[in-house]
């Protein structure tokens, strides 16, 4: 695999457009989806965008276009089908460090350079990191993705070599940088690797049993899952190509765990109902928000916390969740809170880029919980 490391993520991400060509949709009848409004986005994403395969599970339903293996003719796997969860791997970091700050192990103004040495010049805070505001840059646009020796401080050491964004502090944006710290600043504070911490802290009390961390060197995914599909950071030239294999333990803290639209679905209720961080550790996550949308990827009114992010709902409110992208996936979804409140898992199985297919991505979330009994 060709080694290069990429310094312009976009065009690579651009060329995940042409990923294939529509396939027939599955699941749910012809193209448009009949009367079904999840259905109809499923369907439509498929025989409109060229997406190989979608599904969206709540708790009561499981949809799904398209098929698992462009060519083969497979339906599309089940709502306990493994995916690369992406950037709600965030959301399970940062309520490590909410338990942490809880705790008081940690506090939300300590300064990262205070658990990180490579960081002990900076002004950066605990709480700039989980709400994206620190101005670090990002380390995933020079990292080698066919390198899978890099450790943590190899990769801050790629973002600090770069300008930063902007001062602490001073605006919002985004960048996996402030997550990579976050994983080597719980791993300083609790003595343990934090993929281990999460686990105990998260993964088993949940019984979150189909989620994972890759181990180093790991490629595939376990269990049953459907192919991805995309350009390849590490080769860009060779075009659109088969992406389930990727370096999933690289993507570390900031993006790397792998779970199912089942589990995925206990992490927000759980989350949401108290059963994870006290109820004032879940109130400053979702009150301490920046302004995030109408930037193409966060619909008009979407709002961002610690680690999770709020998105308006057509029926009047809003859910929380996060999202997340690779090459080869997106995934959406989230939870609305309250004791009737629903929970929807959706994801791709090629990027949904900016424009229809990220909408209609979005808006088969949206119809899920909104049509659907809670």
């Amino acid at each position: 695999m060709n080694r290069r490391r990429i310094t312009a993520v976009a065009p690579v991400a651009a060329a995940l457009l042409a990923v294939s060509a529509p396939v027939a949709a599955a699941g749910g009848g012809q193209p448009g989806g009949g009367t079904d409004p999840v259905q109809r986005q499923l369907d439509r994403l498929v025989a409109e965008n060229g997406v190989p395969g979608v599904l969206a599970h709540t708790e009561s339903r499981t949809w799904t276009a398209g098929t698992a293996e462009t060519g083969s003719g497979r339906p599309m796997v089940g709502a306990d089908g493994s995916v690369r969860v992406a950037s709600n791997t965030k959301s399970f970091t940062a309520v490590a460090v909410m338990r942490l700050v809880t705790e008081r192990q940690l506090g939300l103004t300590d300064r990262a350079g205070r658990y990180v040495p490579q960081l002990a010049d900076s002004r950066v805070t605990v709480r700039q990191l989980l709400n994206q505001t620190s101005g670090l840059p990002e380390h995933v646009a020079h990292m080698d993705w066919s390198d899978q020796d890099q450790t943590p401080e190899d990769l801050l050491a790629l973002a600090l070599a770069q300008e930063p964004a902007f001062e602490p502090g001073a605006q919002w944006g985004y960048s996996n940088t402030n997550y990579l710290v976050l994983g080597m600043i719980i791993e300083r504070v609790t003595g343990e690797d934090f993929r281990t911490y999460i686990e105990d802290t998260i993964l088993r009390p949940l019984h979150m049993d189909a989620t994972y961390w890759p181990e180093r060197g790991e490629l595939g995914l376990r269990g049953p899952h459907a192919h991805n599909y995309g350009v390849h950071p590490a080769d860009p030239e060779a075009g659109p190509t088969d992406l389930t294999e990727l370096p999933g333990h690289l993507f570390g803290a900031s993006g790397g765990l792998v779970s199912t639209p089942e589990d995925l679905n206990t992490f927000w209720r759980a989350l949401f109902d108290g059963q994870l961080l006290p109820r004032w550790a879940v109130w400053l996550m979702t009150h301490d928000t920046t302004a995030i949308g109408g930037d193409g990827m966060h619909p008009a009114g979407s709002r961002y916390g610690y680690g999770v992010a709020s998105f308006p709902l057509s029926c009047g409110g809003v859910y929380w969740g996060h999202g997340g992208d690779l090459p080869g996936d997106s995934v959406a979804g989230g939870h609305v809170p309250g004791p009737d409140g629903g929970t929807v898992t959706v994801y791709t199985t090629s990027m949904a880029m900016p424009g229809e297919t990220r909408d209609r991505l979005h808006a088969a979330a949206d119809a899920a919980l909104c049509t659907e009994p809670r």
